[in-house]
């Protein structure tokens, strides 16, 4: 029976937010200002330049979510909500700094856990269809097993830490009694997203004058989320009883291939070139590896709150493409594209 999620509460007036200035975060910090939540957001970056905020709605702190005694600091007694979304996110950082984004999901995620205890505020861990590795037996329910390469490949470090800070989340479940729920976000695309992924990465070459780049022939398939589906999902989760304990695929249920996503947005853009074929072991050597086919099985947030995703690819690159084109301060930002010496292309 589909659960109608519930506003967030009183306690909820009250919602910390990690990461709450990057890509997702920013969009849920004015979802929830928009709803009259009082906010605090911890993240080390500025806030980006169009956050769009009542005055006085976010309180921001600058720190690092490792840091436990700012995290204890800001989880209050009035903190209903902790949406726990810092990490160091994207293939180049995965390459470039596995250590930090070890620590980053690890320490920080146990930081977070520490100080949620005894409060009874619900936390929501933003996890990732990563977590999935390599499986073949598409699509993943949320119980399907993780199947990773080696630790040698540096491409698995995000997915391990990952999942280490939900076996964290649900062991602190059990024992204190933390109400939690795991989201695994799939592929989520949108405004402010660093240009360092497929979709991002794309529009900021075309809108550049560069050709796409094509990693081993685009063949790999991907279910693309736009931002605002990935947002009503954590919004209704926070309102819901029922997804507490749980883990929930959060994705669109259209399977696109690499290659047809590239081609998408040359038509949102309104240009046709030819991608640029990179062929990732010679780029990045062996401690790249790719996945295949990543795809959800979404049925049980649907039948649990009624969700799906249901913007259509093209309108949502229709959005981010109109959204990139009126804000010059994202153009401005590095593409984040490295070779296999973490060394910037």
């Amino acid at each position: 029976m589909t659960e109608t999620p519930t506003p967030l509460g009183t306690r909820a007036e009250h919602v910390l937010v990690t990461g709450g200035h990057g890509f997702i975060g920013s969009h849920l910090v004015e979802a929830l200002a928009a709803r009259g939540r009082r906010i605090t957001v911890l993240d080390p970056a500025d806030p980006p330049p169009d956050l769009a905020v009542r005055a006085g709605s976010v309180r921001h702190v600058r720190g690092d979510v490792r840091d436990a005694d700012l995290v204890r600091r800001e989880i209050t007694p009035s903190t209903g909500l902790i949406i726990h979304l810092s990490s160091l996110v994207g293939v180049d950082q995965y390459l470039y700094d596995p250590l930090d984004v070890i620590d980053i999901a690890v320490t920080g995620t146990r930081a977070v856990l520490d100080a949620t205890r005894d409060t009874g505020a619900k936390l929501i861990l933003a996890s990732t269809s990563e977590v999935y590795g390599r499986n073949p037996d598409t699509p993943w329910a949320e119980n399907s097993d993780r199947v990773l390469g080696p630790t040698t490949a540096d491409r698995w470090s995000y997915s391990t830490s990952k999942a280490a800070a939900e076996h964290m989340t649900f062991a602190h479940a059990r024992r204190y009694g933390t109400r939690a729920t795991v989201l695994r976000y799939f592929n989520v695309y949108g405004p402010r997203q660093r240009p360092a992924y497929v979709v991002s990465n794309t529009v900021h070459r075309l809108l550049h004058g560069d050709p796409p780049l094509l990693y081993d022939g685009g063949e790999q398939t991907r279910c693309f989320t736009y931002v605002r589906d990935a947002v009503a999902a954590t919004l209704a989760v926070a309102g819901s009883r029922a997804a507490e304990g749980l883990v929930l695929n959060v994705g669109s249920e259209r399977e696109t291939t690499v290659a047809e996503i590239v081609r998408a947005v040359g038509v949102a853009v309104g240009c046709s070139v030819e991608p640029v074929l990179l062929d990732t072991r010679t780029a990045f050597g062996t401690v790249y590896e790719d996945i295949p086919r990543r795809v959800p099985d979404t049925s049980r947030i649907a039948g649990l709150l009624g969700w799906r995703a249901t913007t259509e690819i093209e309108e949502g690159l229709a959005e981010t493409v109109a959204w990139a084109r009126a804000n010059d301060w994202w153009a401005g930002q590095s593409r984040g594209e490295r070779n296999e010496r973490g060394v910037a292309r």
